[in-house]
This record gives structure tokens, sequence and C-alpha cells, in this order.
């Protein structure tokens, strides 16, 4: 048996502890790996290669995370609030349902990537919810903004989960045929599909409500309330007489 080959190993190991790039160690250690294996180098790059090419989905989803990271840097959360302060009649309890009724029709046609958490909720929605619930009922103690916050990242799992079934390639219905088809009830992922349309509606309905409960409860905090209420302040002018000596 040939050991050599596990010098990648504390290649890797010495690389991370030593603080190098981390890219190139791994690189560094795979190559000497090949190499030590009696592979030769354009088989190791072959190798390197095809890796990429099967994980190439991972690698790009790693990519895009810097890529959101960057943008609230530069204020992409500020511009969001700004934007929905600015639409006239915009509540969080109708933003909210909006993309609930988005994220649901997109994952129903098979683009259930296309919200999430990190690339749409943290940096647009949950900020624009906020800055509407805000402009709507006043300032909010911050027991109620993480509530808002917390409710526009359960909007987004609540519209690709059940949006997601009525998609008749995806791995969910898949599993379901499977499991039907195994206890002796063949079925088509259309037909399951069909019928998972019922259960998003319900949950749109469901969850909508919800929400807009919630908006219609933060209109009734005293602190909404003191701030719908409290009177314009006129700005006053005072006048002061100048003394001879001055």
């Amino acid at each position: 048996m040939n050991y050599w080959p596990l010098i990648g190993i504390a290649l890797v190991v010495i690389g991370f502890a030593l603080k190098f790039n981390p890219l190139l160690v791994v690189v560094g250690a795979a190559i000497a790996t090949g190499l030590l294996a009696g592979l030769d180098p354009v088989s190791v790059i072959e190798a390197l290669g095809q890796a990429f090419n099967e994980n190439r989905y991972i690698s790009v989803t790693w990519i895009i995370l810097p890529v959101i990271g960057l943008l609230e840097r530069y204020g992409l959360q500020q511009r969001a609030r700004g934007l929905i302060e600015s639409v006239r009649g915009a509540t969080m309890g109708k933003l909210l349902v909006i993309y609930l009724a988005f994220r649901q029709l997109t994952a129903a046609l098979g683009m259930k990537d296309i919200g999430g958490h990190p690339q749409a909720v943290r940096p647009l929605v949950a900020p624009m919810a906020e800055a509407a619930a805000v402009k709507t009922h006043g300032d909010l103690p911050q027991g109620e903004r993480q509530k808002v916050l917390a409710m526009s990242a359960a909007t987004d799992n609540v519209g690709l989960f059940f949006g997601e079934d009525i998609f008749f390639a995806i791995a969910s219905i898949l599993l379901i045929q499977g499991v039907f088809e195994s206890a002796g009830y063949p079925m088509t992922p259309l037909q399951l599909s069909v019928w998972a349309i019922p259960t998003a509606i319900c949950a749109f309905l469901i969850h909508s409500s919800r929400i807009m409960t919630m908006d219609r409860r933060l209109g009734r905090l005293p602190s909404a309330i003191a701030h719908r209420d409290r009177p314009v302040e006129e700005p006053t002018i005072v006048l002061t007489k100048r003394g001879d000596g001055q």
C-alpha cells in the first residue's frame, strides 16, 4: 500500500497553520497528492477540472455571498429603506403579502432560488418591511422591529415551502411519488403537483392574514398612537432686546 499520497493531508494542515492562502494550499495539496499517487501532471489537472465542473454551482454560491456583502457595505439596505419610504401608501402588510405571492409563484415555476434569506430577505425585503412599518406606525420598540424582521424571513419560508411543491420536477415531489409507488399507489408527479395547489392557496391566505394582523397590531402600540396623534410643532422665534452696551 502506498502511503505517500497522505502527505497531501499534512500539507493542508501545515498550510492552514501557517495561514497561507487557503485556495493555494488546497490546490497545492491536491496536485502533490495526485503526483505522489502516480498520476501524470495532465491527469491531475484533468481531475481538478472535472471536480470543479461537477461542483460549479456550489462555487457560484460562495461567489454570490461576497457580492451581496459588498452591496450591503455600500448602502444597499439604506437604498431599500429610502425606496419604500418614497412610495405613497406602502405598508409592511402590503409589502410582505406581495412578496409572499411573488415567492410562491416563482417557486411554483421552478425558480426557487430567485429569493432566499441571504440574497433577498436580509438586503432588501427585511429593511423595506421595517422602513414601511416605521413610516406607517412611527418609531417602534426594538423587540417589535425584530418581529418585523422575523416575519419577513418567515414569509420567504412559507412562500418557498408551499410554492415549490407545485413544480412537478422538484425533489420533494419525486420523493413523495417514490413513497406512494412503493406502497402500491402509482401516481405521476403532475398529479401530486396539482393536489399541492389547494394547500398553497390555503397557506397564502393563512399567512397573509397573519401578516395583516401583525400590521394592525403595530398600529395599536402606545408609541405608534403617540406618533400618530402628536401635533406638529410650529417653529417659535424668540426675540431678545439688545442692551446699550451690546
